[in-house]
């Protein structure tokens, strides 16, 4: 499920213009990586929680800019398990 979740949310960082050639499991998606700001990451989180039925808070903002594109998937992993949940759109 990590890589389905890791094409998409590399897919959505594509449509909003970040160049993702380069990226890793370990590129950070804060200032230390792809440097998403705040409005890209809740951009981002919007998209993650449409796809999947997943809720980020807004206090977790700071904390997903730390994460790297590998901890932010797994993340999202977790807790789409722990909502006993699947993807809530098809993939396109």
């Amino acid at each position: 499920m990590q890589e389905k979740i890791r094409a998409f949310v590399l897919s959505a960082l594509t449509e909003m213009n970040y160049d993702v050639l380069e990226v890793t499991g370990d590129t950070d998606l804060g200032p230390a990586g792809l440097d998403l700001e705040s409005l890209a990451l809740a951009d981002l989180s919007v998209q993650v929680e449409e796809e999947y039925g997943v809720h980020f808070e807004l206090d977790d903002m700071e904390h997903t800019a730390l994460m790297t594109l590998d901890e932010f998937t797994a993340e999202v992993a977790q807790r789409l398990a722990a909502a006993g949940g699947e993807p809530v759109a098809s993939a396109s």
